[in-house]
């Protein structure tokens, strides 16, 4: 289902800004921050506002269309969900991100569920720590 019909059947209206927003993040070739999408969305629609771009990545993340990851640097990115799932390695040294394909966390997944009788949420996890480069 197209993010467009979705929102219209949540009742909520397709407005400029929520189009070019939803616009920037399928372009988006990585993970953007909402200070990049304002920027972006400001050159084509002025009257566009911070606050805006939060409450729309707030509803969209509700709804399910986009992904809100920590990747450190005190600032969320986000991602949208029809660029599948994945999960990131966030070395603390140099700041690379590595994507990692989400089949590795099967048996993690898997180990919760059973152990401990809980079914965890991961849809798009950083993961921290340091790449052997930088030992």
């Amino acid at each position: 289902m197209s993010c467009f019909r979705l929102l219209k059947e949540k009742g909520y209206r397709l407005t400029p800004q929520r189009a070019i927003i939803l616009d920037i993040l399928h372009r988006a070739e990585k993970h953007i921050t909402p200070e990049e999408i304002y920027e972006e969305a400001r050159a084509k629609y002025p009257e566009v506002n911070k606050s805006t771009i939060y409450r729309t990545l707030e509803l969209l993340g509700r709804l399910g269309l986009v992904d809100e990851t920590d990747l450190g640097g005190d600032r969320l990115h986000y991602h949208h969900v029809e660029k599948g799932h994945h999960h990131h390695l966030i070395c603390q040294r140099c700041g690379r991100v590595l994507d990692v394909d989400e089949k590795i966390l099967d048996s993690l997944r898997e180990a919760l569920t059973r152990d401990h009788r809980f079914v965890p949420d991961m849809r798009h996890l950083g993961i921290f720590g340091h790449c052997l480069t930088c030992e």
